[in-house]
């Protein structure tokens, strides 16, 4: 698989519609660290695990968010709440951690970050976010090109990312819970 097929978009949103993109432009959080190219996130669900490889080159802000996110145990047992058939999942919504509170599952966590577009196409595997909740292309989405901002790609593991979009839905929503872990990995030590 070619990389530009891996690319991730983590989107924080409810819908990809161009009423949120005006919610994703809230300023950024300036406390976080910067993230070292090649840091890695850990996705881990009961239907298997995939890596995403952050890019803080193309979206410093997104990727500061998402670390932080992650360590501090926000995305942990928060679920992939939204499932688009053949075309994207969606999760990172800290309301998914509450069962009670599925009907507002797609509203939390929005409105975090300022966008950082870039040129790079929504591809196969492409993630994006503007906040807590991000999604991952499971096939190439032109349409979103400068309408969300893409902060990593699928490593490995796209086969998960696959199985979790099999999972049955009531119109886009899951109707099983599809719980995540997420775990930070740093970059490899370079060889001298």
């Amino acid at each position: 698989m070619s990389r530009a097929r891996r690319v991730l978009a983590i989107l924080v949103g409810l819908f990809c519609s161009p009423p949120l993109v005006h919610a994703l432009q809230a300023p950024a959080s300036k406390s976080a660290e910067p993230v070292a190219p090649g840091t890695e996130a850990v996705v881990e669900t009961a239907k298997g695990s995939f890596t995403i490889r952050l890019l803080p080159e193309v979206a410093p802000g997104h990727t500061q968010h998402f670390v932080k996110t992650a360590k501090a145990g926000g995305y942990d047992g928060t679920t992939f709440h939204r499932i688009v058939a053949g075309g994207i999942i969606q999760g990172g919504d800290p309301l998914s951690k509450d069962p009670a509170k599925a009907a507002q599952y797609g509203t939390g966590g929005l409105g975090l970050l300022k966008a950082e577009f870039s040129d790079r196409p929504f591809a196969r595997g492409s993630k994006d976010s503007g906040g807590s909740q991000f999604f991952i292309c499971i096939r190439d989405q032109p349409s979103l090109l400068g309408q969300y901002t893409i902060f990593g790609e699928v490593a490995s593991g796209m086969e998960v990312v696959e199985q979790i979009s099999l999972t049955p839905v009531d119109g886009d929503k899951a109707k099983e819970r599809v719980e995540m872990k997420v775990t930070i990995r740093p970059p490899a030590p370079v060889a001298p």
